[in-house]
């Protein structure tokens, strides 16, 4: 059986775009509810002075991350224009590929966290 992995990432809003990001935040999802069907949950959450926005996406297996992952590249360049990454957390263990990716992507000053051993649990 395939383990889970849960994917957490925190962005600091830009000055003055908390708006424009709800918004764009909202528009994003039915393409992603609808293409990512790997995606078991995808939650967003804002700080109390909605200055972070952090998001927890569930994943049934390291092969859906990788599909959440295919076309990343033109929604963060997007998203981008809203927020910037503070830090990513992975527990689980993603596929090697998309390890290095999450590596590089530290390496531009994002915090990375991998807990990869899974222990047990469940999914409802």
């Amino acid at each position: 059986m395939s383990e889970p992995i849960v994917f957490i990432s925190r962005n600091k809003i830009r000055d003055g775009k908390i708006d424009e990001f709800r918004e764009y935040y909202q528009n994003s999802l039915p393409p992603i509810l609808a293409g990512k069907t790997g995606t078991l949950a995808q939650l967003a959450y804002e700080n109390e002075e909605a200055t972070e926005f952090t998001i927890v996406r569930l994943f049934p297996s390291a092969d859906a991350l990788d599909l959440q992952i295919q076309g990343a590249d033109e929604r963060s360049r997007n998203t981008y224009t809203f927020i910037e990454p503070i830090s990513i957390e992975i527990f689980g263990t993603p596929h090697p590929a998309t390890l290095e990716m999450m590596i590089k992507i530290a390496g531009l000053g994002v915090a990375l966290k991998i807990s990869p051993n899974y222990m047990g649990g469940f999914i409802r």
